[in-house]
């Protein structure tokens, strides 16, 4: 291999950025990579199928040794769509061997490609329409957090894909939530996982994608183009370039998300990777010796949840992650993250650690003002939420488990019967989120991907009747635990199925048992109800600013006759309104309860409407009441007012 050719970095117009990268006016394509430890990186490309209908390299190259470890080279004539892989030949007593890109944008969907994983891709290539865009200020924001290949199956099709959940956007539209979260999206080992176990962190998981030879990819672009003609006939339509390839069909799924006034936000995992190396990923990228796990290149020898902590005290690693975090937010135009357990990245990480989640969040914050950081912290703490400048970690929002714990254990003492005690006051001191000093910044929820994942605990319907959880009690209880949520102070967060009452665990293998019943839907009147109860409430949780302002006070709570009341407005401008919900088990009349003013109240909301849709029987307040002087419950006027059995009720003055 003497004679062979070693690739040069002359004549670029400037920085070499890490991994491939085309140049403009087809010059080719410049290469980049890590590898401090390696005495030899070469880059392999044109790949051919040989005699047997496997693969191989017609040409190699030497990439150019680098200042800090780097190797790098430029390859002309170079074009989108090209395989190429690294070769990295490791010190003395470590090994050699060929090696995917660390930066790949996309890997072949192709198992007959063992040593072809890379592809070449021109991100310019795919047609955005989203420029005037613009995502919903945090605290607006309702989260739908769904799993990619797991969501919704279309029959025929072995896994869902983004393609799929494209096709799914009128309906997300219709349910009127402004975000969806998706679980990790990038390249997993496994052939079906939640997506906590990535090793391919610029490549959107290739099965995910819908292969540029399966015939449906044209059944797939003319509806992206019919939904892109509903949004604005005036529009370019997308081209076949546009849906080829797994990392086109998620730009594509986040270009029609943000027409239909949905920002996307991608669940990211920054604590650790794998679970499933090999030896062609990460793990001993520039081929160390294996005797000290701390020899791989991207690790440390710490575990969690099957794989390995990241390296933080290696300035290389935390630009690493984050130039992924600036790269789904530049080249995929995506919203904002979800940090996947921050804790780790701190405890595990040290200094170094929380030296790099203040990088990040001020690098993301620099490049994309607009881009939520959500944490996933426990315990909860606030210093995760403050501005890096004030010592804190710098993200915009955590997650919170004080109202989800108070929530789900108040349905479960409810199921007991009508003479089991209900904690209403824990209830009443977790919307107030007092590890919080900002309670919009607390990311509210019943169920996620964690509670109800397998066997670990039950959605809320089971919860509310584990005899029958279509009975009026679990579908009472249910409408309860998420009319709470969304009327709460924070950022209301639903998983997916929740809006209809799905009361099956979930499971991320398609086709399980743990199916969401998209069916039911059709079938099942109380599932349609639920669905109708969802749309509306969320919907009015986006029409009344006072629900998504700071202002709270809980003036009225009764363990004895579970009723709760609180009030909820914008500080300095008003929008007040009163949420009342109650766990008991028969209507309440005459009951009399404290109103912040003197005056008609409407009201706009009444859950007992939505069971078996239009109730008949509906217990309420005909449209509205009328406080008068004096007042109760610390609050100026007062007011009787019936409160329907397991019902929840919202007032607006006026």
């Amino acid at each position: 291999m003497d004679d062979m050719l070693t690739l040069n970095l002359e004549n670029l117009p400037g920085p070499v950025p890490p991994g491939a990268n085309l140049l403009a006016n087809g010059v080719g394509a410049a290469f980049r990579c890590w590898a401090p430890a390696a005495r030899e990186v070469r880059l392999r490309w044109d790949y051919t199928r040989d005699g047997t209908g496997g693969w191989y390299h017609q040409k190699e190259a030497r990439l150019q040794r680098m200042e800090g470890g780097m190797w790098g080279g430029l390859v002309p004539g170079l074009h989108d769509g090209e395989r190429y892989m690294f070769y990295v030949v490791g010190p003395e007593g470590g090994s050699e061997g060929v090696k995917r890109d660390p930066y790949a944008r996309d890997l072949t969907d192709d198992p007959a490609w063992p040593d072809c994983q890379c592809l070449l891709c021109d991100p310019e290539r795919f047609t955005w329409h989203d420029a005037g865009y613009r995502p919903p200020a945090f605290h607006k924001l309702i989260i739908y957090q769904l799993h990619i290949g797991t969501w919704h199956i279309p029959d025929g099709r072995q896994n869902g894909t983004f393609l799929d959940v494209m096709a799914k956007l009128p309906y997300l539209k219709a349910l009127s939530i402004n975000a969806i979260q998706a679980l990790p999206v990038v390249e997993f080992p496994t052939m079906f996982s939640l997506g906590y176990n990535g090793v391919d962190y610029f490549s959107p998981e290739t099965d995910y994608g819908i292969r540029k030879d399966d015939p449906a990819l044209d059944k797939y672009l003319e509806q992206a183009n019919q939904l892109l003609h509903g949004i604005d006939p005036r529009l370019a339509p997308y081209t076949r370039k546009d849906i080829e390839g797994t990392a086109n069909q998620l730009r594509l799924l986040v270009d029609l998300c943000h027409l239909h006034g949905i920002a996307v936000l991608l669940d990211v995992v920054y604590n650790h990777a794998g679970g499933a190396f090999t030896d062609q990923g990460l793990y001993f990228f520039d081929g160390q010796p294996r005797d000290n796990q701390n020899n791989s290149l991207y690790f440390t020898d710490r575990d969690w949840a099957g794989g390995l902590v990241f390296a933080y005290w290696k300035n290389e690693v935390k630009q690493f992650l984050i130039d992924n975090a600036r790269f789904y937010l530049d080249e995929y135009h995506v919203d904002g993250f979800r940090y996947d357990e921050v804790s780790v990245i701190r405890d595990r990480g040290g200094e170094h650690g929380w030296l790099f989640c203040q990088y990040v969040t001020d690098t993301c914050h620099f490049v994309k003002p607009e881009a939520i950081h959500i944490a996933e912290h426990w315990p909860v703490d606030d210093v995760i939420v403050r501005p890096t400048a004030a010592g804190g970690a710098g993200f915009d929002a955590t997650q919170n488990d004080g109202l989800r714990k108070a929530l789900r254990n108040v349905i479960g003492q409810a199921a007991a019967g009508s003479r089991a005690f209900v904690d209403m006051e824990r209830v009443a001191r977790e919307l107030g989120t007092l590890r919080l000093n900002d309670i919009w910044r607390a990311v509210q929820c019943t169920e996620n991907h964690d509670i109800v994942y397998r066997d670990r605990g039950w959605r809320i319907p089971r919860i509310a009747d584990s005899g029958n959880s279509r009975s009026w009690y679990a579908r009472s209880r249910s409408r309860v635990a998420l009319g709470l949520t969304l009327t709460a102070p924070g950022i209301p967060h639903l998983f997916m199925g929740q809006e209809f009452l799905e009361d099956k665990q979930w499971h991320d293998q398609p086709g399980s048992a743990f199916q969401i019943w998209w069916q039911g839907l059709d079938s099942d009147p109380s599932m349609s109800d639920f669905l109708r109860f969802s749309q509306q409430l969320i919907d009015l949780r986006r029409r009344l600013d006072g629900l998504s302002g700071s202002g709270l006070n809980v003036f009225h709570v009764h363990n004895g006759n579970r009723v709760l009341a609180f009030h909820r407005w914008v500080p300095g401008a008003g929008n007040d309104v009163v949420v009342v919900a109650s766990l008991g088990e028969t209507t309440r009349y005459a009951y009399r309860l404290g109103f912040p003013a003197a005056g008609p109240w409407r009201e706009v909301f009444n859950s007992d409407a939505y069971d078996h849709w239009v109730n008949p029987q509906v217990a309420g307040n005909d449209g509205g009441i009328h406080a008068t002087e004096p007042g109760l419950h610390g609050l100026p006027a007062a007011a009787q007012i019936v409160i329907p059995a397991n019902g929840i009720l919202v007032f607006t003055k006026g």
